[in-house]
């Protein structure tokens, strides 16, 4: 039965009841009306809106129980959903330092091999003077050897007296 059905056929009960009661005294005006047939369909209308309102209340506690707990659940998904962002931000704010720190770490490794190919550069620069010194100081005592003995050998070419 659809709601408010039985409440429109009770009423129409009570149409029916006074639209089939007799004319009083056998007239055409006042119709006469057994009263306990009305009491008997106004107490069941009183019984059905009883019910009804019995219904209404437990629907709406039932409603409002419902609505609390999905305000509780939204509540806690919220939280969670806070919780998730603030680590996810975290995360990303610990990668992000990571990168930094790489990046730090990466330009601090380029700098001392630049620096280490200028000293060793330097270096093998001086190695190679030093060297090169030492090669013509060589060269030099070589020349002068040979010049001196080139030289003597002149000299026993000439007469010893």
């Amino acid at each position: 039965m659809q709601p408010g059905e039985e409440l429109e056929n009770l009423l129409q009960d009570l149409d029916d009841l006074v639209e089939d009661a007799r004319p009083a005294f056998g007239g055409r005006g006042t119709k006469q009306v057994d009263p306990e047939d009305v009491f008997a369909i106004t107490d069941e209308i009183r019984d059905l809106f009883e019910r009804e309102f019995a219904d209404a209340r437990r629907i709406r506690k039932a409603e409002s129980e419902i609505l609390a707990h999905a305000e509780q659940q939204a509540d806690s998904i919220i939280h969670d959903a806070q919780q998730q962002a603030l680590i996810l931000a975290s995360d990303q704010e610990v990668v992000r330092l990571a990168n930094q720190q790489a990046e730090e770490i990466r330009d601090q490794a380029q700098q001392y091999e630049r620096d280490t190919r200028y000293s060793a550069e330097e270096y093998v620069e001086s190695l190679l003077s030093r060297l090169e010194e030492n090669l013509n100081s060589v060269t030099a005592t070589v020349s002068s050897c040979r010049s001196t003995l080139t030289q003597g050998s002149y000299d026993r070419d000439v007469p010893v007296w």
